[in-house]
């Protein structure tokens, strides 16, 4: 596979010219003053460069078509301009005004790639650098930032997205433009991204089917991938974030070049956390983990073609803690504990022709997941050189599992028909799972996706309507494994099944008044039973359930309604979404009251259920101390069966209120900000037939930082203090929440980062 990606790496770029187009400038501000350092980039070619102290820019290798170009600049409002350009030389000068809010970004997970406020689909965008500065431990507490995302958690380590009440296969994840695949319907590991490398996430909250196909049934996470550097550039940075509770830190570091056709980065990156402490001061046994990271990618830019080549590998060590315990300081994990390593390699290419272009994304993960149940035979506390960071290095694993993705996305966009764009495409992927412990979770398997798009745009001077249909293939096929355990035998029964399904959606957005925004989407999703679903025959230790599967179920089918609508001006906005979502054959799990192997055991069965509910929220930084920012949203989702009961795992209704003021003080501190946050979880009484309720309970985080220079040495400083009463709760979602474990307590972070 590798030799194929470089094989056809090299090809595009042999098949096509170098450019002849130019795009230069000048960039000033309001006064007519020059500013250097503005950013200036291309999404559509993920290529860009900088002004030099005069303010002028030059941006090479362009193809003859239409483009987009950002200019960005701290404390400045950003500018968007679509430019037409015909093997020609183009001057385009920008004024730039001053501005301390502005949210507004390209969308790279939806096909027409428009601006947030434009695009017809609500799609949520952030920055890792904001969520890491809230002083989140893993990426995906981060992403509780958003207003409708949670995460079901084990501890500090492991965490499982949820968007509107849906998790585990219903939302699927996107890395480095492709599929991420790695056994993602076991609770007990985390997503396998590191938020070293990642320079922003995108969240779609619904149905996602028609353009992702199965598994975007309750909605996607987009990680974008960090930028290269700016033409003829260089950026180096270390990056240093220490946890108090954990005596954990988070070390990165990053080098990426620029020349004007080729662009290299490079980035390492590692966690390690002791056991979490719980208020009353006990740490939570086998909580620890560490987490190596490494990314690296090769960019090339001609007038006909724009390619990135990148690979990340990441490797996880993850303690499975079996509740309070023995109290230790070590960073050697204790059995149990799992072995994750998670690599990708992905081809992204955008082959411009005269009028139209070809997106192409070519793919290849390789998951090996290893869990290790017998007890160290070594006893020694102390960290010798030669010694394994999980104790004995021949200790053989009691479950692996290797998973092989295979995937590809073609999308071909039409030449524009005045106000109407058309792309059509087709996604899929080829899977192989096997099995090499004495274990198994699921058994050895094959599967084959295929799906086949088309979709519309059509503006109009004050509205857009989007639409959209697709049809989609998969084919399961698993092998017959007998598993001997004490004195019984689990058989998994082989299956063949292929699932099809047709998916629409249709979208419109249109302005009510001036500053009113609104948008109305109708999207049908699915997603086709998973591996653990349909054979399941044992027990989930990171769940402690005995699952079994059946080879009966039928595709998760829904309809989804949501309503968004957004006021803006100046110093003001406002924010409602609702949503209704009617989901078909709900496959859950459900208790038969029987144990075995010292396990309760619970079948999956399929039940008709809806979900609904949405957001509210306002952001105010009122004139004249627009410096000032008050946010505050609220949250709240619905799931019921359609027999009445409740479903399970469903967030707690909450509201969040953050108030935040940004400020420089004189030339050594910039871009400074300290904000206060209160977040209000209320309890949860709607519980399914196996949960218990949850109690309410409220936190409170401060935040400082800011960019600071001290006799000419710059650096960028946060600081954060999140549980700052060091609150007792438990969170509904927390998968130790039957053994009575709070989580973590009050929690110190400063994290610092050089610029080289």
């Amino acid at each position: 596979m590798n030799k194929s990606l470089f094989v056809l790496f090299i090809l595009g770029y042999s098949i096509f010219g170098y450019a002849q187009n130019s795009i230069t400038g000048k960039i000033q501000n309001t006064e007519n003053e020059p500013l250097f350092g503005v950013e200036i980039y291309t999404p559509d070619l993920h290529i860009g460069t900088t002004t030099d102290e005069n303010g002028n820019y030059e941006l090479n290798n362009l193809p003859n078509r239409e483009i987009r170009i950002i200019f960005s600049y701290i404390g400045y409002k950003e500018v968007y301009k679509t430019v037409e350009l015909t093997n020609n030389l183009l001057n385009l000068d920008i004024v730039l005004k001053e501005d301390i809010f502005t949210i507004d970004e390209i969308l790279i997970s939806t096909p027409f790639n428009k601006l947030q406020s434009d695009n017809v689909m609500k799609v949520e965008f952030a920055k890792v650098k904001s969520l890491k500065q809230k002083g989140a431990v893993t990426l995906i507490e981060g992403l509780e930032n958003f207003a409708g995302v949670s995460q079901i958690s084990t501890g500090t380590s492991i965490g499982k997205p949820v968007i509107r009440g849906l998790s585990g296969n219903r939302v699927l994840v996107y890395a480095q433009g492709v599929r991420l695949e790695n056994q993602q319907f076991g609770g007990e590991h985390g997503i396998g991204v590191n938020a070293a490398g990642i320079e922003s996430v995108e969240v779609i909250k619904g149905p996602a089917s028609l353009l992702y196909g199965s598994d975007a049934l309750g909605g996607v996470l987009y990680f974008n991938p960090e930028k290269f550097a700016p033409k003829d550039g260089f950026k180096g940075d270390i990056g240093q974030q220490y946890f108090s509770n954990t005596n954990g830190s988070s070390t990165t570091i990053g080098f990426k070049k620029s020349y004007d056709k080729w662009k290299f980065l490079v980035r390492g990156a590692y966690d390690t956390h002791l056991d979490y402490k719980v208020p009353d001061g006990k740490r939570v046994t086998n909580t620890r983990y560490n987490e190596i990271n490494f990314n690296t990618g090769i960019g090339f830019n001609s007038d006909a073609i724009s390619s990135e080549l990148r690979y990340n590998v990441n490797t996880s060590n993850l303690g499975l803690t079996e509740g309070i315990s023995t109290q230790s300081t070590s960073r050697i994990l204790e059995a149990p504990y799992q072995v994750v390593q998670n690599q990708i390699i992905s081809l992204h290419n955008h082959i411009f022709l005269k009028n139209s272009k070809f997106d192409i994304d070519l793919g290849y993960i390789n998951n090996n997941r290893k869990e290790f149940e017998d007890e160290h035979e070594d006893e020694h506390e102390d960290e010798h050189e030669d010694e394994d960071e999980h104790g004995d290095e021949h200790e053989e694993a009691a479950l692996s599992m290797k998973l092989k993705t295979y995937s590809y996305d073609v999308k071909y966009h039409f030449p524009k028909m005045k106000n109407l764009e058309l792309i059509v495409g087709a996604q899929g992927m080829h899977q192989t799972n096997k099995n090499f412990g004495e274990e198994i979770l699921i058994p050895d398997a094959e599967i084959d996706d295929l799906g086949i798009l088309a979709t519309a745009l059509v503006d109009f001077e004050k509205s857009s309507l989007q639409g959209g249909i697709r049809f989609d293939s998969r084919k399961i096929s698993t092998a017959y494994h007998e598993v001997a355990h004490e004195d019984e035998v689990h058989i998994f029964e082989g299956i063949d099944k292929e699932y099809e399904n047709f998916t629409a959606s249709l979208g419109y957005k249109f302005n009510l008044k001036d500053n009113i925004t609104t948008r109305i989407n109708l999207a049908t999703g699915f997603r086709a039973p998973n591996l653990a679903e349909l054979t399941s025959n044992g027990v989930h230790h990171g769940t402690n359930r005995f699952e079994v599967g059946n080879a009966n179920l039928e595709n998760e089918q829904n309809l989804q309604v949501d309503v968004s609508v957004e006021y803006k001006n100046e110093h003001l906005e406002l924010f409602v979404n609702g949503f209704y979502n009617k989901l078909n054959e709900y496959i859950y799990l459900t208790p038969t009251g029987e144990i075995e192997d010292d396990a309760e055991v619970f079948n999956y069965t399929q039940e008709n259920a809806k979900l609904y509910g949405g957001e509210i929220g306002f952001h105010l930084h009122p004139h004249p101390i627009d410096w000032l920012h008050l946010e505050s949203t609220f949250e709240t989702v619905i799931g019921k069966q359609d027999n009445g009961d409740y479903l399970p795992l469903i967030p707690a209704n909450k509201i969040n209120t953050t108030l935040k003021g940004e400020f420089n003080i004189k030339k050594w501190l910039t871009n400074g900000y300290s904000s206060f946050t209160v977040s209000n979880t209320f309890a949860q009484k709607n519980v399914s037939d196996f949960e218990t309720t949850s109690d309410g309970y409220t936190l409170v985080n401060l935040g400082f930082g800011g960019d600071i220079n001290i006799n000419n040495f710059k650096f960028e400083l946060s600081l954060n203090a999140n549980n700052l009463f060091d609150t007792s709760y438990i969170s509904h979602l927390s998968r130790l929440k039957n053994d009575n474990i709070n989580a973590i307590g009050r929690n110190i972070v400063v994290g610092l980062n050089f610029n080289l």
